[in-house]
C-alpha cells in the first residue's frame, strides 16, 4: 500500500514537473521567440499588413472593404447598400455576417456563394452585376461593352474578403473615377499602372491591384 502511494505520488510530481515544463517551452518562451523572430524580421507582415493614411491605420493589404455611400437611415438593416462611385471598387462581397462597429469592414465572417456554376440564382447574379458594371462606369465620353467585364468584376473571391482585383477592372473603372474626382484620364491611369502588382516571383499568381492602397494614393491626387 505504501509502495502504490509511493509511485502515485511520484508519477504525480514528475506529470507537474512536465506540466510546469511544456506549458513554460510552449506557451511562453516559443510564442516569444516567434514573436520575436517575426517582429524582426517582417515587423509589416507580423502587426498585421496594416495599411496607413495620414498616420492612422486604415485597414489592411489582406482584407478588402467597401467603398459605399453613407446610408440614409444607418439603424435600416435592410436598406440596399449603394456603391460611392468617386472610389475604385473592389470585387462583390459575399461574406456572411456584418461588422457593426467599422462599417469600412462591412464583412467580418467570410465565405463562398457556395452556388454551382449552373445554379439559376447564381447566373443572375452575375447578369445583374455585369449590367451595373456596364452601367455605372459608362460616362459621356466611354462607354462599357459587356465584353470588356472581367470575371472578377462580377464574382467574388472564395472568401470574399479579395483586397486585390486585376488590372482590367481597374482600368475599366479609369474613366469614371476621373470624371467623378475631376481629373484627367491619363492623371487616373498612371495611378493604375503605379499600383499593379506583377506575378509573385514572375510566375505565381496574376497581376494584380490593392484597391485600399489604390483608394489612398486617388485621395492624395484629388486632394492636391
Amino acid at each position: 500500500m505504501n509502495n502504490s502511494f509511493t509511485n502515485a505520488a511520484r508519477l504525480t510530481w514528475a506529470g507537474l514537473r512536465a506540466l510546469v515544463v511544456l506549458t513554460l517551452v510552449c506557451g511562453v518562451i516559443y510564442p516569444l521567440a516567434v514573436t520575436g523572430v517575426a517582429q524582426g524580421l517582417f515587423p509589416g507582415k507580423a502587426n498585421g499588413s496594416e495599411i496607413k493614411s495620414q498616420g492612422k491605420v486604415v485597414g489592411s493589404s489582406l482584407i478588402g472593404q467597401t467603398y459605399n455611400l453613407p446610408k440614409k437611415n444607418p439603424d435600416d438593416a435592410e436598406e440596399a447598400a449603394v456603391a460611392d462611385l468617386k472610389w475604385f471598387q473592389p470585387r462583390p462581397s459575399n461574406g456572411l455576417g456584418s461588422n457593426s462597429v467599422n462599417p469600412q469592414y462591412s464583412l467580418i465572417l467570410s465565405g463562398a456563394t457556395n452556388r454551382s456554376g449552373d445554379n439559376p440564382e447564381l447566373i443572375q447574379w452575375v447578369k445583374d452585376a455585369k449590367a451595373a458594371v456596364v452601367k455605372d462606369n459608362s460616362t459621356a465620353t466611354y462607354k462599357v461593352k459587356p465584353s470588356d467585364v472581367p470575371a472578377d468584376a462580377v464574382t467574388s473571391s472564395g472568401s470574399g474578403l479579395d483586397p486585390d482585383i486585376s488590372p482590367q477592372y481597374a482600368k475599366l473603372q479609369i474613366h469614371r473615377v476621373a470624371e467623378k474626382n475631376h481629373l484627367t484620364v491619363a492623371q487616373v491611369a498612371k495611378l493604375v499602372t503605379d499600383h499593379t502588382d506583377n506575378r509573385t516571383l514572375g510566375f505565381i499568381g496574376e497581376p494584380r491591384v490593392n484597391v485600399l492602397e489604390l483608394n489612398i494614393a486617388l485621395k492624395e491626387l484629388a486632394k492636391g
